[in-house]
Formats: structure tokens, sequence, C-alpha cells
């Protein structure tokens, strides 16, 4: 078998090279580059879309020392999927010495120090709420 066929191909079938190789882009002949095209947007009768200020952030500092990334992954976690729409970002910071913060647009609403241990998620959520959505109805945690 001569040297320059693939293993499964018969011998007397000639290999074409050509269709190994990928397909090249043609060549602008004053500069040698390749073009490349782009397409044009969409032109469309709706008005834009007005743009919303910044949305409300959240950071919780954990302290790496203590684990306690799991809790605050899970606390971002419910943050999240109750104001998924008000929300722009959940942050998490590793912190150190024992440190458990919430804080929402910059105003701290739990501090592990300060409270005397961690929030039940019914009372994050509503302290959350009451900085970034006051109007929003939390179902079953507002009753308790």
């Amino acid at each position: 078998m001569p040297d320059d066929q693939p293993s499964g191909a018969p011998a007397d079938q000639p290999l074409d090279r050509a269709a190994d190789r990928p397909a090249a882009a043609p060549a602008d002949r004053s500069t040698g580059e390749s073009e490349v095209a782009t397409a044009e947007p969409a032109a469309t009768d709706a008005p834009a879309a007005p743009v919303p200020g910044p949305s409300p952030r959240v950071v919780i500092t954990y302290c790496t020392q203590c684990r306690w990334l799991l809790r605050a992954a899970w606390y971002t976690q419910e943050l999240l999927t109750t104001f998924h729409r008000e929300l722009g970002e959940v942050a998490l910071r590793p912190g150190n010495g024992g440190v458990f913060t919430v804080e929402a647009d910059g105003q701290v609403v739990w501090d592990r120090k300060v409270e005397g241990g961690f929030p039940e998620i019914t009372v994050l959520k509503r302290r959350v709420r009451d900085v970034v959505a006051p109007d929003k109805p939390l179902g079953h945690s507002d009753g308790l």
C-alpha cells in the first residue's frame, strides 16, 4: 500500500488531498488579507426599547476560613430565583475572620456578627425586598 493512502482507502483510488483541506476565504489581492463577510442588521419599524437604569446589586461576603461558600451560594440561588427580574447581579465576595454579610445596593441587610447568626431565608428575602423592590409581594414569606 502506498504511504499517501489512508489505511481504509482502496489502493487503486487516488486520494483527493483538496477535499481534506479546509476551504480558504478569498484573498484581497491588494492587501493579501482574507475577506470577512458582515451582515447588515435588519431594519425594524419598532422603536428602540428604553434603556433601564442600573439594576440593584446584592453582595454576599462570606468567610473562606469557615467554609461558608456553600451557604453563600445557596442564599445567592434563592435570591436570584425570587428576584430574577429585580436584581441585576448577586456577587459572592470571599472574606475571612468569620465574616458573613449581605448588602443590597450598598446597604447592609444582614451581618452575622451583629445579628448573632445566619438569617432564615424568609427573613433575608424580606430584607432584600425592602431595599430593591419594596412593592413586590413575597407570598407566604410576607406573613412571617
